[in-house]
């Protein structure tokens, strides 16, 4: 297809897009508000997330933070708190302290320009364009999972989606999409279509407002458009954990900012070597993070936790008795709580679904509390 009939098919597409979307968007609290505040949190928040996820957090969030100024002058734990269950904390960490940096360099509004927005912590082009054209009516791009799935379909792109070059030729046709009335309507359009009917494994072509002109469909490769070739592998851990419990108080520790599940509280433990026993492990974990001896460990179960390219296998153990003065080196912080005190604060899916898992043991007076928190986060 030569560049003058792909500007004609784009051209073609934009009413499209803005009449199906006007038709059939769906009501979305986020969709309700030109507030760049409220627009900066939902995009947050959406990215790697369900909408259906998203929707309970982003109210929470707002009632407890209406504002950059609210945000900003909370503390980080706070932030954290609100934040669990919904993964991905480093986008918490970012918001907060781009927060920061609007109050302090932005006189507390943030920027309406796409470029200068991506200076501020965690928004990377994507949530920049999505903001400066959402909130601010800018004429700037969005290039997500459904965007590229919608275009590379409509346009027959054949190219790895997973190569650079190819991105970067579906920022420009995104652009030059954009360029117009409504650039916000127009890119969410695009994701909505991909969304709801330019599905990954079952388009309703029928019901696409661009079927008509989509060359995949003519062609018949709706199903193996887009091609990407390259798929990063999983990587596979066993880490090992222990509840310990001193005078009635169990021990918690935070991990270092940054980095996977960077400031949130865990039971203590750490990643086995190759081959190492997970008992074996935990001993040394302990002994070098925290200079604890820990004897009599009993196994309570295994958990598994898929992150984005990790999957984690958790051993879970309860220990009998430790013996030593906490001495941390792998952790930024440490408590001992009630028993249920862990579950209040700020942790990752694995530490939820551990506590969960020890939960169901008899004997465990905070079994009850736990079975709550696991059932208030299930994701």
């Amino acid at each position: 297809m030569n560049a003058s009939s792909t500007q004609a098919q784009l051209r073609r597409a934009r009413s499209r897009l803005l009449n199906w979307y006007d038709a059939n968007a769906r009501d979305l609290p986020w969709r309700r508000t030109r507030d760049p505040y409220a627009i900066w949190i939902s995009e947050t928040m959406l990215q790697q997330t369900r909408v259906d996820t998203v929707i309970p957090y982003y109210a929470r969030f707002l009632a407890r933070f209406p504002d950059l100024a609210s945000l900003a002058n909370a503390d980080l734990e706070s932030v954290y708190t609100l934040w669990t269950g919904l993964g991905y904390y480093s986008r918490a960490r970012n918001l907060h302290s781009a927060a920061q940096s609007v109050i302090d360099d932005w006189g507390g509004r943030l920027p309406d320009q796409a470029e200068a927005l991506r200076e501020l912590k965690g928004i990377g082009r994507y949530t920049a364009g999505a903001l400066a054209s959402i909130a601010f009516d800018r004429e700037e791009p969005v290039v997500d999972g459904n965007v590229i799935r919608v275009l590379a379909r409509f346009l027959g792109i054949r190219a790895d989606v997973g190569e650079s070059q190819t991105v970067s030729h579906l920022w420009d046709l995104a652009g030059a999409l954009v360029v117009g009335p409504r650039p916000g309507d127009l890119n969410q359009a695009l994701m909505e279509l991909g969304a709801t009917v330019c599905t990954p494994r079952s388009a309703n072509c029928g019901a696409c407002p661009l079927g008509g002109d989509c060359t995949a469909r003519a062609d018949g490769e709706v199903a193996r458009l887009p091609i990407k070739k390259k798929r990063t592998a999983v990587r596979r851990v066993e880490a090992a954990v222990a509840w310990i419990e001193r005078r009635g108080r169990v021990l918690g520790v935070r991990r270092p900012e940054g980095g996977l599940l960077g400031g949130l509280w865990e039971l203590p433990g750490g990643d086995l070597e190759l081959s190492e026993a997970p008992a074996d492990g935990l001993r040394r974990c302990l002994a070098e993070s925290l200079g604890l001896e820990a004897a009599g460990l009993e196994a309570a179960g295994t958990v598994e936790h898929l992150f984005s390219h990790r999957r984690l296998r958790l051993h879970v153990f309860r220990a009998a008795s430790v013996s030593g003065r906490v001495k941390r080196s792998g952790f930024d912080a440490h408590r001992w709580l009630a028993p249920s005190g862990l579950a209040a604060l700020p942790h990752g899916g694995p530490t939820r679904k551990a506590l969960a898992l020890l939960g169901e043991a008899s004997g465990l007076p905070h079994r009850d509390r736990l079975r709550e928190t696991a059932r208030a986060n299930p994701k």
